[in-house]
This record gives structure tokens, C-alpha cells and sequence, in this order.
């Protein structure tokens, strides 16, 4: 136990109270005003001493060894049973007799304070593909337009580009090695998608890598007969992630959020423009210097295992 700052005596200190009663012979209302205590407390360690030794001058808790008014085992267990049937706070109170304070912190002991923890979220299940090309992860981040720096930047709401529209960022990433790549385009349809997965497909080729698979979400572009018939043409597979499941796709997700925190709104823009210029700068710092903290801090781009004279043909 930490001794609190106001504390008159130590462990080191009591054993000096001790010896100067026991061995030098001092009267304990002389050690008790030498030390700056009461005599009450000189007596106390005395006692101590004399029956437990050395080891009784230790720091101890302050609970008490019995508790005569303690909420038994089996009230307990009543209480957290209740709580798993979804009772609320009051309820448990008015069924129990229980104090609520007391149901509040039995219930915090056994991790169902919330009604979140009577239905955990399943374990999160990791895959990773084993080589670069084996999957494309694509997704769509639909950010606003602007003609002049908003609110989060000058504080004034009354500055606002009315009227100035959207961005899509068509973003893809590949599963194995985390190299990702964005485009910008005015839509989501499907006509957008297709063009986007185009560019994507001949950036990761200069990179060396061809892809076997893509996989979306269920957005309306993707589900298009544009967007299936582009991928039946460059013998792409389609797989689709479950409704309701972003994490099938958490890649994806996690890139989104990466490039929203460090990209999107880590600088002033001046305007929409500006933000899209800087793009490309970005998206190389995260390929080729950004650690990632899933690839043992190395850049995504230390997976494809390039050799001397693509690295230096491609690091422009």
C-alpha cells in the first residue's frame, strides 16, 4: 500500500518508535512527542509489535475482517440474475430490497453494469490473404466540396459553400500487402465505379501486381451490370460482404478512416481543389514511408518485395 502524504510514521519510523521504547527504555509519552504523535499511537505499534513482530508494523488495509451487513452470496447472485433477464436498476431495487447503490456496484463487479455487456460482440475474426493480388478491397467515402476554409478552421459558421456538391473518393486497398489507392470522382454509379477499379488496376500493375478478386459492399454501383460486367472482362471475382458486416471489410474501413484523419482534414485547404491536388503527394507518403502497425511498423510497399530497379523506377 502507498502511505498518504499527511502520514505521521512510516514502516521505518515505527520501528524506530519500537526500539526506543523496547530497547533504549524511553516512557512512551516521551517517544510519542519526539515522534510528533499521540501517545495512543505509540501504544497501538507497541501492540502491534508484541504480537505479530516486525512484519505487524506493515501497511495494511483498512477493511474490516468481518462486515456483519453484507450483501450475501445468494442476494448476489439474485441481483445478477435479474440483470441478465434485462432488468433496469430500479426494477432489481424494487424486487431485491436492495439499496441501488449496492445493485449499481455488484452489478460493476460482474461486468453487467451496462445492458451492452448481456450481449457481447463476437470475437473479432482476422484473415489476411497470402500474397499480393489476391484481393482488392474497394469501398466509397463521399466528402463535401468547399470554396473557401469552413468552420472547423475559422470558427465562423456563417461562411459556408452553399451549393458546392460532393466529392466520391473511389478508394482501394489490397488485402495482403496494404498498399491502397484513391481516385476522385464526381458520382457513385456504376459507370464511376468501373473507371475508378480501372485506375486502381493500373496503378497496382506498375507496382507488379494483378489482382484475382475484388470485394465490395452491397452500394447500388457495385451491384450494376456495368460494374459486373467489367469485372467478368478483366476475370475479376465479385464477392459481396454480408449486410450489415463492415468488418468483413475492415480494411477498407480502416483506410477510410486513415486517410479522413491524415489526408481529408489534417491540413487548411483553401478549397476542394487544393485538397485533390494534394491527393497523389499523400497517397505516396502512406505507400512508401507511412508505418503500419499491422505490417510490424514497415511501409505497405516492403510487401510487394520490389527489387533495386523497380524501386527506383517507381519511387518518383
Amino acid at each position: 500500500m502507498n502511505t498518504h502524504k499527511n502520514a505521521r510514521l512510516t514502516v521505518h519510523s515505527r520501528q524506530v518508535l519500537v526500539r526506543r521504547v523496547i530497547e533504549q527504555g524511553l516512557r512512551p509519552v516521551d517517544v510519542a512527542q519526539a515522534m510528533a504523535v499521540s501517545p495512543r499511537t505509540v501504544y497501538k505499534w507497541l501492540a502491534r509489535y508484541r504480537n505479530e513482530g516486525w512484519t505487524g508494523l506493515s501497511d495494511r488495509s483498512c477493511r474490516p475482517h468481518r462486515c456483519p451487513h453484507r450483501t450475501s452470496a445468494a442476494q448476489q447472485a439474485r441481483i445478477r440474475r435479474l440483470r441478465r433477464q434485462r432488468r433496469i436498476y430500479s426494477a432489481i431495487t424494487r424486487q431485491t430490497g436492495v439499496p441501488r447503490a449496492t445493485v449499481a456496484r455488484v452489478l460493476q463487479r460482474a461486468g453487467l453494469n451496462r445492458l451492452s455487456a448481456l450481449e457481447p460482440s463476437p470475437p473479432v475474426r482476422r484473415y489476411e490473404h497470402d500474397a499480393p493480388g489476391d484481393l482488392l478491397h474497394l469501398d466509397i467515402k463521399k466528402v463535401n466540396r468547399f470554396a473557401r476554409p469552413g468552420h472547423r478552421v475559422t470558427g465562423d459558421r456563417r461562411g459556408k459553400s452553399r451549393g458546392a456538391g460532393w466529392d466520391y473518393l473511389h478508394m482501394a486497398i489490397d488485402d495482403h500487402s496494404r498498399v491502397a489507392h484513391a481516385t476522385i470522382w464526381p458520382d457513385e454509379t456504376g459507370a464511376s465505379a468501373v473507371r475508378a477499379l480501372i485506375a486502381a488496376l493500373r496503378y497496382y500493375r506498375r507496382l507488379g501486381v494483378q489482382f484475382k478478386a475484388v470485394l465490395t459492399d452491397n452500394g447500388a454501383c457495385y451491384q450494376s451490370r456495368r460494374f459486373a460486367t467489367a469485372c467478368r472482362r478483366l476475370g475479376l471475382q465479385h464477392k459481396r460482404t454480408r449486410p450489415y458486416r463492415p468488418r468483413t471489410n475492415g480494411k477498407a474501413e480502416r483506410w477510410i478512416q486513415t486517410a479522413l484523419h491524415e489526408w481529408a482534414y489534417a491540413h487548411v485547404y483553401q478549397n476542394a481543389d487544393e485538397r485533390a491536388d494534394y491527393l497523389p503527394y499523400w497517397l505516396h507518403d502512406y505507400n512508401w514511408h507511412r508505418p503500419h502497425a499491422s505490417l510490424n511498423h514497415q511501409p505497405p510497399i516492403s510487401r510487394l518485395r520490389l527489387n533495386v530497379n523497380n524501386v527506383v523506377g517507381l519511387h518518383t
